[in-house]
């Protein structure tokens, strides 16, 4: 049954006013064009919707119940179209983030909620996970996009710069280190070392600075969880370093914090763009929400800083861990 909303908004402007003149007028249209479009229809549903003669029009009984299925549909439309234009203006929707738990949990708190006080009607939804799983999810397009370290780059993403973090000497309160200005990687590597684990990208910077450094890390113990590894470290069980954004995940445990030196190692973390999938409007707009904190110099926690806005593009990088000047993480000597 090939019913037109042309049609339907034809009828239900006649059966309101119970005139075709003054429907006509209504609509801007001419009573001509509008008596086609009610017959049409009359012609297509098979039953007659309106009595009329020179001078009145009446509803049968069909047109009565005609009249209220097609104000039914027609305000769905309405109601639909203008839920489309709200997804559209990146009012309404969803945007599906990937990105590491240090992240989630520190730097984007400030930022969701600035964008769900612009728009109630929109949900973020954080995949948070380790490095390989983050990536993997913008790749396979289960994650819009992604804001995380990254070991090399791969086709199919595009890298723009956010923020970058210093790793620091995580201490026991009264260990002997704990007295210095800084601490070297070599001094470091001399004691009891509470790792990340393995799959971690802080753990992957870690092994790299001590090679830098003419170390070999071998870890007395280690956790997947930072916060485990800082209570480790509070319980005097060793040392540890980690990246300035981690920090406030460790917990107030009796910690102190000294800058490593020898090398300098600063981990940059990167919004991570599909180049092949165009983003929903949603995605844009929460985009557009990041970059204002960026563009305002909003407060970050101590030792990270934003980084100048900018994008890499589909390079290959260096072999994972390496951090060589230019890659995704940097290792310098000083």
């Amino acid at each position: 049954m090939d019913v037109t909303l042309r049609q339907l908004t034809a009828y239900a402007a006649v059966a309101r006013a119970v005139s075709f003149t003054a429907a006509a007028a209504e609509l801007h249209v001419s009573q001509s064009s509008l008596s086609r479009a009610v017959a049409d229809l009359e012609r297509t549903l098979g039953m007659r919707l309106l009595e009329r003669d020179t001078r009145n029009v009446r509803l049968t009984p069909a047109g009565a119940e005609a009249l209220r299925i097609a104000d039914q549909i027609l305000s769905a439309h309405r109601a639909g179209l203008a839920q489309l234009g709200r997804y559209g203006a990146g009012e309404r929707g969803a945007v599906a983030l990937a990105t590491l738990p240090s992240v989630a949990a520190v730097l984007l708190p400030p930022v969701i909620s600035a964008f769900r006080a612009r728009r109630p009607e929109m949900t973020v939804r954080l995949l948070d996970g380790l490095e390989r799983s983050v990536l993997d999810r913008v790749i396979d397009g289960d994650a819009d996009f992604a804001v995380s370290t990254v070991a090399r780059r791969a086709p199919g993403i595009t890298l723009r710069p956010l923020v970058r973090d210093r790793f620091d000497a995580v201490l026991p309160e009264h260990h002997p280190l704990a007295e210095r200005a800084e601490v070297t990687w070599e001094e470091l590597g001399r004691e009891p070392f509470l790792a990340v684990g393995t799959d971690s990208s802080v753990r992957r910077m870690t092994d790299a600075a001590f090679a830098q450094a003419g170390m070999e890390a071998n870890p007395a113990a280690e956790a997947s969880n930072v916060a485990t590894v800082g209570g480790l470290v509070a319980a005097g069980l060793g040392v540890s370093a980690l990246p300035a954004l981690v920090h406030p995940l460790v917990g107030p445990g009796r910690l102190v914090r000294r800058p490593l030196v020898g090398p300098v190692v600063e981990r940059r973390l990167y919004v991570v763009l599909p180049t092949r999938r165009t983003l929903p409007p949603g995605a844009r707009r929460f985009l557009e929400q990041l970059e204002e904190f960026r563009s305002a110099a909003d407060a970050l926690p101590a030792g990270v800083m934003w980084e100048e806005a900018g994008e890499t593009g589909e390079t290959p990088g260096r072999t994972p861990g390496s951090c060589g000047s230019g890659d995704p993480c940097e290792i310098r000597m000083n």
